[in-house]
């Protein structure tokens, strides 16, 4: 069954002496805000991250297939769903429609979950999906850097080169100079991101995106980048914990109750007014998430909206009271 509640949740993403996210359109710069300098990582950089984590801890389980694979084409996917669907392949009236998109659900993880433009090709329609994520924006401003690194050797065509003996010869030949060559690097030495989510049990009943998968998108956040090493991301992590507001409803009336869950019991930018992050009041510079200090006002959640806080990935969330072992958070 599909989820009954509506959430929303916040997570921070810590970058050291990194790149979290660059624009090609700026010679693979950091990301930022050119108005007050803080950073941003885009929301499509996020749910790649999460479709990498959901294709490599769970590719034997049925129903998690990703359809947004690198480098492929996803109209072959969008085709396979319409054989499964017993659908024929030009098929477009709306009960093929509709049949090919179920079976796209059922299927798909990230179609499920984030929603899909599957128009393209053999055409299954449109999905929108339950979850939506913010750009991730960095606490404070970000110093953006641009270093010169050596490389000590070269990858370029030697004219009439062809074999391994060609190219050694013409190496041999050459000043040693002439064989390195020079790159840049373009890093932030600390960034904290703050993340926001939302999920829609509405959406949620149309794609049957349920707990399990909720709970599998949460353990992906919180994993992300622990299996998304590489050289230009320099040390990035999700420090926990993972915030999540649960509406849960006030009536009496539990059909009246179970709606209230699906709609809500509170404005998402209201619950994200909970949440304060400050550089603690001796930092300078910050360059660990231990210089900032995380409050949470408990106290102050509207009724029907319930707290949760989530630190180990394979378990569940802890409601209402800070979690052990999260000195850098408060609860007031």
């Amino acid at each position: 069954m599909a989820i009954n509640n509506r959430y929303e949740f916040m997570f921070y993403i810590q970058c050291v002496n990194g790149n979290p996210n660059g624009d090609p359109d700026m010679g693979n710069s950091p990301r930022i805000d050119p108005q007050d300098m803080h950073g941003f990582i885009t929301d499509v950089a996020i749910k790649r991250r999460i479709r990498n984590y959901i294709q490599t801890a769970y590719c034997d389980e049925d129903g998690m297939d990703i359809i947004m694979q690198q480098s492929t084409n996803i109209n072959k996917f969008i085709a396979e769903a319409k054989s499964l669907a017993d659908v024929e392949l030009g098929a477009k009236d709306k009960e093929s429609l509709y049949k090919a998109r179920r079976k796209a659900c059922e299927k798909f993880y990230d179609v499920r979950t984030f929603g899909g433009v599957l128009s393209t090709g053999p055409n299954a329609g449109q999905v929108r999906g339950p979850v939506q994520l913010t750009f991730a924006k960095s606490v404070d401003p970000i110093l953006p850097m641009d270093i010169s690194i050596t490389r000590v050797s070269k990858a370029e065509d030697v004219k009439n080169a062809e074999t391994y003996e060609d190219y050694e010869k013409a190496e041999l030949s050459a000043p040693e100079d002439s064989l390195r060559t020079m790159g840049r690097k373009q890093f932030i030495p600390y960034g904290l991101y703050e993340a926001r989510g939302f999920v829609s049990a509405n959406l949620a009943a149309e794609t049957g995106f349920d707990e399990n998968d909720l709970k599998a998108l949460f353990e992906a956040i919180l994993n992300m980048y622990e299996h998304d090493r590489s050289a230009s991301k320099g040390e990035m992590s999700v420090i926990s914990p993972l915030i999540i507001f649960r509406h849960v409803g006030t009536d009496s009336d539990e059909k009246q109750r179970i709606r209230q869950s699906k709609l809500g019991c509170a404005p998402a930018h209201k619950l994200f007014e909970l949440v304060n992050i400050a550089k603690r009041p001796e930092v300078e510079y910050a360059r660990n998430y231990t210089d900032y200090e995380l409050a949470v006002n408990v106290s102050g959640l509207p009724k029907g909206v319930e707290i949760g806080f989530m630190t180990n990935p394979y378990d569940s969330a802890v409601w209402g009271r800070r979690p052990d072992g999260c000195d850098w958070l408060t609860c007031k």
